[in-house]
């Protein structure tokens, strides 16, 4: 008796909690259905990238699957806290939400986002792919040091971080502003992978330079283009994307941080959203991202940037600050550039 009572409880656990855990790993794993995807017509993506830059990807996706693409763009902290905040709500309107490592793992810790591995990205580096299989990086975003080629002479032009605290840039240099940007408050706080304790003293000096700051880094190399500032701190591949008198150097070290697509734990599309994020992974998106300007994830291929190699020999992966660190972040940074 003990022995049947013990095997109908062992059946019991492995129905209620073994099954679905290989069931879900099984679903995570599983080659996208086209067919199941065009039934649901339609995905809503919330993402980082200007919306002309993912024109063509989005054209070739529709044209292939005949699922049509809503996209919504904003740096990535309003992409997140939207997400978010819909999320906490109950109502989130997204499909697909993509945004640099650093942020969009915060939607993870609220349990937004569904288990899915592209298989498509199975060749990319092993140091990008998510244990918990729900984010899948396809490109990623190297920050450089922008500068307007008709305010700045060649002989002028930074060489490092450092450089870039010479007196003559006060008041000449755009960035955005780290008390309302996690990215660049991010990547101030991985400054300590050069400066060691004095990170927090090179943002310092940073800020008394009195940059031009900016909601998020889109509108730097803009700013740079209208003669607002002459050098700034932004993504590379801006360099390209950004009609106007531009260019950009490659310091010794260009920190960098993975772009990564989630499936929305309640989309309401799940078969196109697995569609289109392993479509972002395919070796004919990657190649489209690279014409845009973008830096894809597929090993040998490199965006039409200046110096494009160098800057991805050059590249330090960015650590993501925790939510508590974020705040912390944000607060100290307040004070600092902004003297509230």
């Amino acid at each position: 008796m003990f022995r049947s009572l013990h095997h109908r409880l062992w059946l019991v656990i492995t129905a209620t909690l073994i099954l679905p855990w290989l069931a879900a790993g099984e679903l995570s794993a599983q080659a996208p259905d086209p067919d199941a995807a065009k039934k649901e017509g339609k995905i809503i993506v919330y993402g980082t990238t200007i919306p002309n830059i993912m024109v063509p990807i989005h054209t070739n996706f529709e044209k292939r699957y005949g699922v049509k693409v809503e996209y919504w763009r904003a740096s990535a902290t309003a992409v997140t806290d939207r997400a978010t905040t819909e999320w906490r709500a109950g109502k989130p309107g997204f499909d697909v939400v993509f945004a640099i490592n650093g942020t969009v793992s915060l939607l993870k810790k609220e349990n937004a986002l569904a288990k899915f591995a592209a298989p498509a990205a199975v060749k990319f580096p092993a140091q990008f792919k998510d244990k918990d299989d729900m984010l899948t990086a396809f490109r990623h975003t190297p920050i450089s040091t922008l500068y307007n080629t008709e305010l700045v002479k060649a002989a002028d032009l930074p060489r490092s971080y450092d450089d870039l605290l010479d007196t003559k840039w006060q008041n000449k240099i755009v960035m955005p502003d780290p008390s309302r940007h996690t990215s660049t408050a991010q990547f101030l706080w991985n400054m300590q992978k050069i400066k060691g304790d004095k990170w927090l003293d090179y943002a310092r000096a940073l800020a008394r330079q009195k940059p031009f700051l900016t909601e998020s880094f889109a509108p730097v190399p803009m700013a740079l283009a209208k003669g607002e500032g002459h050098i700034g701190i932004t993504y590379a591949q801006y360099v390209t994307q950004v009609k106007g008198p531009l260019s950009h150097v490659v310091f010794d070290k260009v920190f960098t941080d993975s772009t990564d697509l989630a499936v929305g734990a309640k989309s309401s599309s799940p078969n196109a959203a697995r569609l289109y994020i392993d479509y972002l992974c395919s070796p004919e998106a990657q190649k489209i991202i690279a014409e845009t300007g973008d830096f894809p994830l597929a090993p040998g291929i490199y965006p039409n940037v200046k110096d494009a190699e160098k800057v991805v020999a050059n590249a330090i992966f960015m650590d993501n600050p925790s939510d508590e660190q974020f705040k912390k972040l944000k607060e100290d940074f307040r004070r600092i550039f902004l003297g509230q």
